[in-house]
């Protein structure tokens, strides 16, 4: 048995997926993991906060486009680590080798987690991974599942072998595929078949000596991109042309499916996956009649109806079995038979050419983030929002020219050279062409409405001086669609804005 001190456990959360099937609220800008689906957290932050009762520095691994999602979750839950990024996604074998090969040592203990799982009970989580560290340190790859509620057929099942020498864990006779539901009925009356989590405890040097048994090629091509790693802050860039070499699969796949060395441990908490809308449903407490009602929905006569309405009044009038979800830009009403066939709907609008397919009105930013209140012909309005201390770049527009109107707080508003503080109740202007920044000095939120004017408003319409989150067009991590910055305005610029770089 292991005796005190525990060895360090280090968390690493995987962050990819788009989550589809909970469209409109999640989409490919911001997916589910990242939206604020319980309460004003979401899942991302929620499972940090989970993790840092093992270890408060936890490695995200996640897309270069999220970068900044995964950061500010991290700084909500309060805590620390690293963000490797993806240059393409390449499913969770890719994901998990190139955090191995980035760990601590070869002896490391890592606990995988994807980063949308709901697990309410903390302590008892924690206990439960503690309960593998002994088959982890005996050189199993150690999975967790789930005490099955009911006949599933949306999850993989394990069967469960016999029991294991540290008297915690059992051996894992097989993994299953998504069974049918007669298939279901008759595991949960059989008993030893548990839901698989996709949580795994093991090693460094477990997990990579079994990539190389059953997945050489893909530990090759993350050593190259792990070999190739470039640091900027918090945020580890994988080898870009060797990581989209890799071929993509999943762990189960490419590795637990063909190992001997596997086992399980029991969790007896609650858990979801949250992999749908009755998933996200269930998670709210039903009334009399069945309603689950979240945000400002309200129910009349109405029987067994979910309605997520974080914005605005939404009210269910003699309904019986939907599903509401309404968000600032798009609203879906489904029968509760249909919620998986969500992922359907996005596919459709995004062959008929919907941005709100993949994008939100309101657009998350490093210093911030921004929302379209209006657009009309050569006009657009937005709502900025600037988290204190931070400061959007130094820049400018080719095609448009815009009014900031302060609303809350008081800017701090550069203008080809001349910089001015704007309070609640003044504006100011930019023209065409002018290098400009937008910063908060404050230490209370700063709110802006912006007018934008001209005859091209897209958001590729920006030349980046002087970035503090590394986007100048110069910079490594330059943006899909920004322009090149001329080397005289660049002169110009940095002039401009060398008294204000932090």
């Amino acid at each position: 048995m292991t005796t005190l001190p525990l060895p360090l456990i280090h968390p690493v959360v995987l962050c990819g997926g788009n989550g589809t099937r909970l469209w409109p609220l999640s989409r490919k800008a911001l997916p589910k993991q990242f939206a604020p689906l319980i309460g004003d957290k979401s899942l991302l932050q929620l499972t940090l906060e989970r993790l840092s009762s093992l270890n408060r520095e936890v490695t995200c691994i996640a897309s270069e486009d999220h970068r900044f999602l995964v950061r500010e979750a991290a700084d909500k839950a309060g805590t620390t680590g690293r963000q490797i990024l993806e240059p393409v996604a390449r499913n969770t074998a890719a994901a998990i080798a190139a955090a191995a090969l980035l760990a601590p040592g070869p002896e490391a203990l890592l606990l995988f987690a994807p980063s949308d799982h709901h697990i309410p009970d903390t302590e008892l989580f924690a206990e439960t991974v503690r309960s593998g560290i002994d088959a982890a340190l005996a050189g199993h790859i150690v999975t967790f599942g789930i005490a099955p509620s009911f006949a599933s057929t949306a999850y993989g099942y394990i069967e469960a072998g016999p029991d294991l020498a540290d008297g915690r864990s059992r051996a894992v006779t097989r993994f299953m595929e998504k069974p049918s539901a007669e298939v279901a009925e008759a595991l949960i009356l059989h008993g030893g078949y548990w839901w698989n989590a996709g949580i795994f405890l093991a090693r460094a040097s477990t997990l990579l000596a079994a990539l190389r048994t059953h997945a050489p090629d893909i530990l090759e091509a993350c050593e190259r991109a792990a070999a190739g790693v470039t640091v900027d802050g918090s945020f580890h860039r994988l080898d870009p042309e060797a990581f989209a070499a890799c071929r993509s699969d999943s762990i189960d796949y490419a590795v637990m499916e063909k190992h001997a060395g596997v086992a399980v441990v029991k969790f007896n908490g609650n858990w979801s996956d949250v992999g749908s809308w009755n998933a996200v449903a269930k998670l709210h407490g039903a009334d009399d009649t069945g309603n689950r009602l979240s945000g400002k929905a309200r129910a009349l006569g109405a029987r067994d109806t979910f309605i997520h309405a974080p914005h605005r009044p939404v009210v269910a009038l003699g309904t019986e079995h939907l599903i509401i979800v309404d968000t600032l830009d798009a609203v879906l009403v489904a029968n509760a038979d249909c919620a998986e066939q969500v992922g359907e709907v996005v596919k459709m609008l995004s062959r008929e050419g919907h941005p709100e397919a993949t994008e939100h009105r309101r657009v998350v930013r490093p210093w911030g983030d921004y929302d379209s209140l209006d657009t009309g012909e050569r006009f657009q309005v937005k709502r900025i929002t600037v988290k204190p201390g931070c400061k959007l770049s130094l820049q400018m527009h080719h095609h448009r020219s815009e009014h900031w109107i302060v609303v809350k707080g008081t800017a701090k508003a550069t203008c080809d050279g001349q910089v001015s503080l704007v309070r609640e109740n003044e504006s100011i202007y930019l023209p065409l062409g002018a290098i400009h920044r937008l910063e908060n000095p404050g230490k209370t939120i700063l709110e802006v409405i912006e007018v934008q004017t001209g005859g091209y408003l897209g958001e590729d319409d920006i030349v980046r001086f002087d970035d503090t989150y590394g986007r100048c067009a110069t910079a490594p991590a330059k943006e899909k669609g920004e322009a090149v910055v001329d080397p005289v305005l660049l002169q110009v610029a940095t002039q401009q804005g060398a008294g204000e770089r932090h």
